[in-house]
């Protein structure tokens, strides 16, 4: 047998998160290892290295934002097909009682050491929220693949921590950075800036699977980062004039896409922007993070209102008693039904046209995981169901439609989203 390499302290072993792009996969995944070595020798890793058939402990949700059921994508080293046989002389340098019974002893102290143990979870949890920047510095695609796995086993012994601190409170702190495109006041110059955005993930209810908003899904990451790449291309610019701009976001969850909205359209009293969900426990944690993005004062008010709103069960009173130019959702079909209710509440939300043709209506951007397994397979295709092709002529409608005038697969990017979201698809959705 191989004799094993007794685990090094956290303080010690882990690169500094500072030059995180600038470390290998290979450099990551070992410290990784090295962490699982430490504190959960007996569970299973992303890359297959494992002690035993002991499962790893759970965090007490049932979902988790990027799932760990990717299979081994085949980096890790392979084991010899032959074991090398020792003789009795090197076996007793290796295996005396003695020697295991001290390195038990040092083991045992330092994975019981609380500063070693909290210096672990703060270094995962900083390479989690920084993963996204890691991952886009992949040299290939193979390394975007084995890099992604990676990541699935960081938040795997994130998760294993949290299961093991049986604490059902533990929350992740996300920070997104975004590249912007503008222009400068005159409309000629390009301009490049960048939108940072900090999101709380809160633990999702074991039992209340409507609390899913409390948690930053890919599509919502996906169409923020599109939104900043061509702010003009969603109407997301500031108005002029007599102008003024109201943006709706549908199922809001954590408040991605209004934050980046608010952050890009920067401060106006012409911009209305109300970000909304149903669950009690997301609306909280909404406005948590809205205010975390934007320190209130006394002179600098939230450029963002949160509300209610049931789709099934809509309250129209103000502020959703005039209608909007822009309505943002990302990932809010989790039922067939879903579709249908939100379909009902754009209806009577978004800006129609005007008779006169000076106004041509508001338009209805939506994004949507296409899952190919699990009970959520196929609901991309309500959306399709439900709104016809922009392109079609309506015969059997009478007056205005919703239609779907701009459809776009978007591919799987780096470490986002769930390994069950094989795709994303973009609607760009209007009256007809």
């Amino acid at each position: 047998m191989h004799p094993t390499i007794a685990p090094a302290a956290p303080s010690l072993s882990l690169p500094p998160l500072g030059r995180l792009d600038a470390h290998s996969t290979e450099r990551v995944s070992s410290a990784l290892q090295n962490l699982r070595l430490l504190y959960f020798p007996n569970v299973m890793s992303e890359t297959g290295i494992s002690s035993s058939e002991l499962p790893i402990p759970r965090r007490k949700i049932e979902h988790s934002i990027h799932d760990t059921s990717v299979p081994d994508s085949g980096y890790a080293s392979a084991e010899e097909e032959d074991d090398e046989i020792l003789d009795e002389s090197t076996a007793e340098n290796f295996n005396t009682d003695e020697d295991t019974d001290t390195d038990n002893d040092e083991l045992d102290i330092l994975r019981a050491d609380p500063i070693e143990r909290a210096y672990a979870i703060k270094w995962v949890t900083g390479f989690v929220t920084r993963s996204d920047s890691w991952i886009s510095a992949s040299a290939s695609d193979l390394e975007t693949e084995e890099r992604t796995v990676v990541l699935n086993d960081a938040t795997a012994i994130l998760s294993s921590f949290i299961g093991c601190e049986d604490d059902d409170n533990v929350a992740l702190t996300r920070v997104f950075t975004f590249s912007v495109a503008s222009n400068d006041i005159t409309g000629t110059r390009p301009i490049s800036k960048q939108v940072q955005v900090e999101l709380n993930d809160a633990p999702l209810s074991k039992e209340d699977h409507t609390s899913v908003g409390l948690q930053s899904w890919g599509s919502s990451i996906i169409l923020a980062d599109r939104i900043c790449l061509e702010p003009a291309l969603f109407s997301i610019v500031p108005p002029t004039g007599d102008e003024s701009l109201r943006i709706l976001e549908l199922g809001a969850g954590t408040g991605m896409l209004s934050i980046v909205a608010s952050k890009i359209l920067g401060p106006s009293p012409a911009v209305d922007i109300i970000a909304t969900d149903y669950h009690p426990d997301v609306l909280q944690n909404l406005s948590k993070n809205i205010d975390t993005n934007f320190p209130v004062s006394s002179s600098s008010p939230s450029p963002i209102i949160v509300e209610a709103l049931d789709w099934e069960k809509p309250n129209y009173e103000a502020p959703f008693d005039k209608a909007f130019d822009i309505i943002l959702a990302a990932d809010v079909i989790y039922h067939p039904c879903h579709a249908l209710w939100i379909k009902k509440c754009v209806e009577q939300l978004l800006m129609r046209p005007d008779p006169s043709g000076e106004c041509t209506g508001g338009i209805f951007w939506l994004i949507i995981p296409v899952r190919t397994t699990g009970r959520h397979e196929g609901m991309d295709a309500t959306v399709e169901r439900l709104y016809p092709d922009a392109t079609q002529e309506l015969r059997d409608s009478e007056g205005l439609s919703l239609a779907i005038y701009h459809r776009e697969v978007v591919g799987r990017q780096g470490g986002i989203g769930r390994a069950d979201e094989g795709a994303y698809k973009l609607f760009k959705i209007g009256w007809v």
